[in-house]
């Protein structure tokens, strides 16, 4: 049987890329909820890790996409606020930009990658077992950032991460280990310690209260979303 290993951010990545068969990017607030708000509807999102939006345009129209826009309280479309992908329609192709999770996402990992969050938690774990056999999976916290640019370990990663762990049921290294007893501490709260936490009042003071109802949701989706062909897309079997 394998065994499921933790570690944050883009070192971690390169700390387990060697050594896993499955990596899982975990990114809650919002890039893997937005994700998984969009391929469940049926549409594809191409990761894009850079926020110049001219560069993001030229991307978007040579793949075909649709680009997001940014983050709005307005009706601007779509983009990084998972309620803002609610309705989009099957079929769509979504290039979406976003500095951590599509960065870590094309961190050229060689090995399949997932993203996953706490709606699409037991999909993804089920997802990547099919996938690893008996090879071992890395669950890739995205964390955020403190202003000089070092990594900021976020609560609700921990939580979106510790979900999947639980759903695997392999035997877990002790900082997955961690992880995982954490969700289940935090399962009757979810909702509560989203709003709660640094993210989450973020999203909130800037009037993205319904995103973080999105992220709390827990298991409401069965479909895993995997990076085939440069776009997360629904997996398979």
């Amino acid at each position: 049987m394998g065994q499921a290993f933790t570690e944050w951010g883009l070192h971690g990545i390169e700390v387990l890329r060697e050594r896993v068969s499955v990596l899982i990017i975990v990114d809650v607030l919002s890039f893997s909820t937005a994700v998984a708000v969009a391929v469940a509807r049926g549409a594809s999102v191409i990761p894009f890790p850079l926020e110049d939006r001219k560069a993001a345009r030229q991307a978007a129209a040579a793949a075909g996409a649709v680009l997001a826009e940014p983050r709005s309280t307005t009706d601007a479309g779509y983009s990084l606020s998972p309620s803002s992908l609610a309705s989009i329609p099957s079929g769509t192709k979504l290039l979406l930009p976003s500095p951590n999770g599509s960065r870590l996402s094309l961190a050229d990992a060689a090995v399949p990658v997932f993203t996953g969050c706490l709606r699409n938690a037991k999909a993804v774990a089920a997802a990547a077992l099919a996938v690893a056999g008996e090879g071992p999976i890395g669950i890739i916290p995205a964390g955020e950032q403190w202003p000089d640019g070092s990594l900021r370990p976020a609560v609700e990663d921990l939580l979106g991460a510790g979900a999947i762990l639980d759903a695997l049921g392999l035997p877990l290294s002790p900082e997955a280990r961690v992880a995982c007893d954490a969700f289940r501490s935090a399962v009757p709260d979810l909702t509560v310690i989203l709003r709660a936490c640094v993210s989450g009042q973020e999203l909130i003071g800037r009037g993205f209260g319904e995103d973080v109802e999105f992220a709390a949701a827990l298991n409401v989706s069965t479909i895993a979303p995997i990076l085939h062909g440069g776009a997360y897309q629904a997996w398979v079997l």
